[in-house]
């Protein structure tokens, strides 16, 4: 069986509907999801997706302490609960020990904009499809400074390979107990010193691919020119038609609202005026059940990267170099 995965809690609680809420009108109602906990604040989504009858939350607690064990190997720099805010963010690995045959996995801050058959089907001949263009910046991958990084992948592979960990495709089972006792066997050996310094899951994912010879795929690299699509809501030149966005008159296959805070939306949507990029189609799909609930803003709103402009005297310290 096929289905689509993402992850979530309740902070985000807004933009996991708004996704169940776009699979349900792009892919189909039958379309199974299922929902990995980021952490075990999950009441409020666990009440959403009880409503849906082919939505599950993941509560397989050997697999996740399984892939919280791998994670404390891979990056244990990355595993302090209150100092990082992303400590959960790995759990999205439980796919690969999850209900679904083939999966793609979607970040909570995306919505579905196409059909994904023609992921799903390249996964006859590939462990691993994608569709982004994270290549044109490895550094968010990858500690492009380190001596170590050549030594491990050559650079054609980084440029062919890396992906951004927000949408992949891949199936159940690529990860056994002995796979992942090799990875971190090798990253404690000195391999961790490719991961970029600041990241999290997305340089493990990468790693596990990459490091295993798992082929992967991305469509970012195959098809024409005219036929490829953005993906990222950072680009503002997407045109919409029936709630659904093109590029250059291309259909898109997905949106991810990449770098706009989960706070944002949730502040959105609890009636603050504040703007952010394709902010509309947003909550179009978030309160596509419950339209008479949806916050109405009649003048413009604060851009969600707004910053007050500094005092004088703010600045005078910052000239003297009293303040940063």
């Amino acid at each position: 069986m096929n289905g689509i995965c993402t992850m979530g809690n309740d902070r985000v609680y807004d933009q996991v509907v708004a996704l169940l809420n776009s699979i349900e009108v792009v892919l189909g109602p039958e379309t199974p999801v299922c929902v990995y906990p980021f952490d075990e604040q999950t009441e409020g989504i666990a009440a959403e997706i009880a409503k849906r009858a082919n939505v599950i939350l993941y509560d397989d607690q050997e697999s996740i302490q399984r892939w919280d064990q791998f994670m404390q190997g891979a990056r244990p720099d990355k595993m302090n609960r209150r100092k990082f805010g992303l400590y959960g963010a790995h759990r999205r690995f439980c796919a690969f020990d999850g209900p679904f045959d083939k999966f793609i996995y979607l970040d909570a801050d995306t919505l579905v904009m196409n059909s994904l058959n023609f992921v799903f089907n390249k996964l006859d001949e590939y462990d691993c499809v994608v569709y982004d263009f994270q290549f044109k910046d490895p550094k968010y991958v990858y500690d492009i400074n380190s001596p170590k990084l050549l030594e491990v992948f050559a650079p054609q592979r980084i440029h062919d390979e890396i992906f951004c960990s927000g949408f992949y495709a891949s199936k159940r089972g690529m990860f056994t107990q002995e796979q992942r006792d090799w990875l971190i066997g090798n990253l404690q050996a000195g391999e961790s010193a490719v991961f970029k310094p600041g990241g999290h899951d997305q340089p493990v994912i990468n790693y596990m691919f990459m490091r295993s010879g798992y082929s992967i795929y991305n469509f970012a690299h195959h098809l024409p020119t005219s036929e490829q699509t953005g993906c990222c809501v950072t680009s503002a030149h997407f045109e919409e038609r029936d709630r659904i966005l093109y590029d250059r008159g291309t259909r898109l296959t997905y949106l991810h609202y990449i770098g706009i805070p989960s706070s944002v939306p949730a502040a959105a949507c609890a009636g603050e005026n504040i703007a952010f990029p394709y902010r509309d189609i947003f909550l179009y799909y978030r309160y596509l059940h419950e339209p008479e609930k949806r916050p109405v803003f009649t003048t413009p709103g604060k851009p969600y990267n707004y910053k007050p402009p500094s005092s004088f005297f703010q600045k005078v310290l910052r000239k003297l170099k009293l303040m940063h």
